[in-house]
């Protein structure tokens, strides 16, 4: 039966046109080089060598195989170089769900960037409701996921974002020129509200229990919410990360004292270890986050 030590053997042969060369190239003796092709030869029944002397030449039974050996080798090529990207981080998939106004904006832009510098690597991103995403990264459909928060599961690794509350407003409205809003601030305002801040415990709306309102909106999207407010139907309570797509698109933002955590997280399960670059996305995601927090460039800009 031929081998793959034969095969190689006969590869380095007739790349080197000599059997000394060979060995070198295969790391055994001129000797050992000599009895393997022989054995190819009786093993596939066909003359691949003409000896003279110290030389060997090619017959073209042996130019014919190589061309077939040549694909085979292309073929363990790419293997090889499959695994070596998964190895590096370089290659392999990704699968990443987060919440659809994340999913729209901030993610994608995110993504472009980690995976123009790695041109090998598949991605898949999707936008999901929480759960969704939560029960999907458990079962191992998605990688890392990106949900609302807090929450408790066991069979997740859970890493806050820590992205503080913001006020959406017009850029020509009259709390845009503040350095941050406080509840007293929207009094008489016309309140674009997340329904996810009415369920009576949440900080905003223990907050905003003592603002007068002239009228409100609700919507379970922060996308709806920043549209309507560069629409000019109100101001709204949103999170950073999510409204990152409007700023300078009809709205500016600006912190909302005494500060708080809106709640998203990143996830990924806590039973299976990640892959390598599913750790480096982690990881360079994060600190993608923070700077863009710390920097807080978003609250500086206007259309």
């Amino acid at each position: 039966m031929i081998n793959s030590r034969q095969i190689e053997a006969f590869r380095a042969v007739m790349l080197t046109g000599a059997m000394t060369a060979a060995a070198e190239i295969i790391h055994v003796t001129q000797p050992a080089v000599s009895r393997i092709i022989r054995d190819l030869e009786a093993e596939l029944n066909l003359e691949l060598f003409h000896r003279r002397g110290n030389l060997v030449v090619p017959t073209a039974q042996a130019q014919a195989l190589l061309a077939e050996v040549e694909r085979s080798f292309v073929g363990l090529g790419q293997i090889r170089a499959f695994a070596d990207d998964l190895r590096t981080g370089q290659g392999g998939s990704l699968r990443v769900a987060a919440l659809p106004a994340v999913a729209s904006g901030f993610l994608p832009r995110f993504v472009a960037k980690f995976s123009r510098e790695r041109p090998r690597l598949n991605i898949m991103i999707d936008g999901l409701p929480s759960p969704i995403i939560r029960d999907r990264v458990v079962s191992g459909q998605f990688d890392i996921g990106i949900t609302a928060f807090p929450f408790h599961r066991h069979s997740l690794t859970i890493i806050p974002l820590g992205d503080g509350a913001v006020v959406a407003m017009p850029p020509n409205h009259r709390l845009a020129g503040q350095r941050a809003v406080r509840p007293e601030d929207l009094d008489h305002e016309n309140l674009i509200l997340l329904t996810k801040f009415r369920t009576g415990s949440q900080p905003v709306e223990v907050a905003l229990q003592s603002v007068a309102r002239r009228a409100s909106i609700e919507t379970p999207l922060t996308t709806i919410a920043c549209v309507l407010v560069a629409e000019g139907m109100g101001v709204a309570i949103v999170d950073p990360l999510a409204a990152s797509e409007f700023v300078g698109q009809g709205l500016v933002l600006r912190p909302f004292e005494p500060s708080w955590v809106i709640g998203s997280a990143l996830v990924h399960s806590s039973e299976r270890a990640l892959s390598v670059v599913a750790r480096e996305f982690r990881d360079s995601f994060l600190e993608h986050v923070r700077d863009y927090l710390a920097e807080a460039n978003y609250l500086n800009q206007s259309s």
